[in-house]
């Protein structure tokens, strides 16, 4: 049974271009060291609707439940510098929807235009309403979220609610089951098979979602999570839980806890924050693939990857796939740190 086939019973509104491309990354292969091949499934050019991203992919599934509403207005959610407030953004611009976004003060980051560029930047260029309140980081459901939502109907709106990352919503899985059905057909296209897939993790539907796709053929624990949120129980059991959700939902069987792999190391020393081993990463895969990843996601599942194929946690001729979720426009923010390159 293949994921499309489990797919077959929910509607998708298309807002992709079609399956995301999977390279392989020759030089970044080289650099570290050639005992394990590198390939990436470039979510960053998943769709024309501002940069793409890998909500977007999530969005597909929901917009139609978004549609059948009534709504008017989509309310979403997360930190200043958010890809998925963005890709919310420009989906509600695509679909003639007004939008509402509330960006919180997750990253403790002090940049002089970091409110100003990037993320909140498109947004705004879009036609959102954003709003910058003072709250700190959670990847559960807000107030401030809830309040927005209050609000747009107080005013005479119909909102309807996507949370951050668009993780907890029901269907907030199938755009990643999705993406596991993708890789099968593409493994098949290019002969091979991919032994890993290496994914940063923070609220949790894009890793959780693989984790239900992988499960069918064996590879849901092979879905290798590197942990952004810097709270890792809190997000080890948000992913365990969409993913049990997104199975019911498709009908593959029980989730086990062994089926959900979370690595830490990686965070530190804040959601948002780049370490020396985040900067180094963002460096390496720009200088070696020409690849833009950034300081919130892709520079910290970088960095865990190179390292776990140092130290040798992937036996020699694994291929291993890295998804790049699609992050660059947030390096705007960090305008200072890279002022040298």
């Amino acid at each position: 049974m293949t994921a499309r086939d489990l797919l077959a019973g929910f509607e998708r509104y298309p807002l992709t271009f079609g399956p995301s491309p999977i390279e392989r990354l020759d030089r970044l292969t080289a650099h570290a060291g050639g005992k394990v091949e590198i390939w990436a499934k470039r979510e960053d050019c998943n769709s024309g609707l501002a940069f793409g991203g890998n909500k977007v992919r999530k969005l597909e599934y929901i917009v139609p439940d978004a549609i059948a509403s009534g709504a008017d207005t989509l309310v979403s959610i997360g930190g200043v510098q958010s890809n998925h407030t963005r890709q919310v953004a420009a989906v509600a611009a695509k679909i003639g929807m007004k939008c509402r976004l509330v960006q919180e003060a997750w990253v403790p980051h002090e940049d002089a235009v970091y409110d100003r560029v990037g993320n909140p930047m498109l947004s705004r260029i879009m036609g959102a309403d954003v709003r910058l309140t003072d709250d700190g980081f959670d990847i559960g459901i807000r107030k401030s979220w809830e309040d927005a939502l209050a609000d747009v109907e107080a005013s005479g709106g119909r909102p309807y609610g996507i949370p951050a990352g668009a993780s907890v919503h029901k269907y907030g899985g199938l755009g990643f089951v999705g993406f596991a059905e993708e890789v099968r057909a593409q493994e098949a296209e290019l002969g091979v098979r991919f032994d890993y897939v290496v994914v940063c993790t923070v609220t949790g539907s894009t890793h959780a979602g693989m984790v239900a796709g992988f499960k069918p053929d064996g590879r849901a624990a092979n879905v290798i999570g590197i942990d952004a949120s810097f709270t890792l129980d809190q997000t080890r059991a948000q992913v365990l839980d969409i993913a049990r959700r997104t199975a019911d939902l498709i009908g593959v069987g029980d989730i086990a806890d062994s089926d959900v792999t979370l690595l830490d190391g990686y965070a530190h020393p804040a959601y948002g924050v780049p370490n020396a081993g985040t900067l180094a990463a963002i460096r390496t895969a720009a200088r070696t693939e020409g690849m833009l990843t950034d300081p919130v996601y892709e520079g910290k599942s970088m960095d865990g990857m190179l390292d776990l194929i140092a130290k040798g946690y992937f036996p020699a001729g694994s291929k291993v796939l890295y998804a790049h979720l699609g992050g660059a426009p947030a390096l705007n923010g960090y305008g200072y740190t890279f002022r040298n390159g």
